[in-house]
């Protein structure tokens, strides 16, 4: 497995990781004490083949994300291949129960919402709502889990969009696509402010802009109403992943740096750890023993970006590294 995205849960550790990086094993897993990568929740879900039926199936997991119910939500970017479209009923949000281990909800995204050339990103909870990167066409995805409506909002507006002139760099080496241009990646990263109050977002490239939730929520608001609520928030470096903690502050990996920062509200950066290991770490999770766990994916060695050749560096390693402010992990470094 080459994962992109965990999540933790007492002392269950679940992976996931898209297809298209060259990775053999199942899209989602739960690492065993023996660090077997199970598929989970069933060998089915992850049993997806091209040309069979992707409705109860796993196509190309890019996100999970665990909230305070102990569900973990799922983000199925439905695409078989880098930069291709979705595959019928394969763009999708599948909620999974983690007390009886069972999938009450799959919230499939029609051809109106993950368009061709979407890849649907990441995501975030709040009340009612889930809210959805689209970084393949720029945009918000608004997910009403009550009815399982979407909507698209924001689509192709200034903060959706990855600028031309903010390359992306990891470890001195400027990420091109197949086919030569510079790599963009447009809405991408996201966080919810501890209250709820604003959706912070960006494209991988940054920089961040922020918006408040009760916006989002308000389909009767007009697209050039809502972009007018759009406030330019933070000017990130490009960026693997992020986590925000219950105080505000965003722990973020710059990717040219190797390195793992924080942003105070303030916002001052601090850098935590630098390391040449942590090579384009990927979606960090913060538990509840205020342990930042930091999966390393290397998906700019992915053979996509090599001519059809991986220069990915096994094993596929993940770090826990115990944040300040915790006593019973004090003093812990990478691991």
């Amino acid at each position: 497995m080459i994962w992109n995205a965990v999540a933790v849960q007492d002392d269950r550790i679940y992976v996931g990781g898209p297809g298209w990086s060259g990775a053999e094993g199942p899209s989602l897993a739960r690492l065993g004490s023996n660090g077997v990568a199970e598929p989970y929740p069933s060998a089915e879900w992850n049993g997806w083949a091209a040309g069979q039926d992707a409705t109860s199936a796993f196509v190309c997991v890019n996100a999970v994300h665990l909230d305070e119910r102990a569900r973990l939500w799922v983000v199925d970017a439905g695409t078989p291949a880098f930069g291709g479209n979705p595959v019928d009923r394969g763009a999708k949000v599948v909620c999974i129960d983690l007390k009886t281990e069972t999938v009450p909800r799959i919230f499939h995204l029609g051809a109106d919402i993950a368009k061709p050339g979407s890849y649907v990103d990441d995501i975030r909870i709040h009340g009612s709502h889930a809210y959805l990167t689209d970084a393949g066409n720029p945009g918000i995805i608004v997910l009403d889990l009550e009815d399982g409506s979407a909507r698209r909002v924001l689509d192709n507006h200034p903060s959706t969009v990855a600028p031309a002139d903010r390359p992306i760099v990891v470890d001195g080496e400027t990420v091109f696509t197949p086919d030569g241009s510079l790599l963009r990646v447009h809405s991408d990263p996201l966080e919810l402010s501890p209250d709820g109050i604003w959706l912070c977002y960006g494209p991988l490239e940054g920089p961040w802009s922020r918006i408040e939730t009760r916006f989002l929520d308000d389909a009767t608001l007009f697209a050039d109403e809502l972009a007018s609520k759009v406030e330019p928030w933070a000017d990130l470096p490009p960026i693997g992943g992020c986590a925000m903690d219950p105080l505000g502050r965003l722990y973020f990996t710059d990717l040219a740096e190797c390195a793992l920062k924080r942003r105070d509200t303030d916002g001052s950066i601090h850098t935590i750890v630098v390391d040449r290991d942590l090579h384009w770490v990927d979606a960090p999770f913060i538990d509840d023993s205020n342990v930042i766990w930091l999966p390393v994916p290397q998906l700019d060695r992915a053979a996509l970006f090599h001519g059809g050749r991986s220069e990915i560096q096994w094993p596929i390693r993940l770090y826990r590294l115990a944040l300040s402010g915790n006593a019973r992990n004090h003093g812990r470094g990478l691991e």
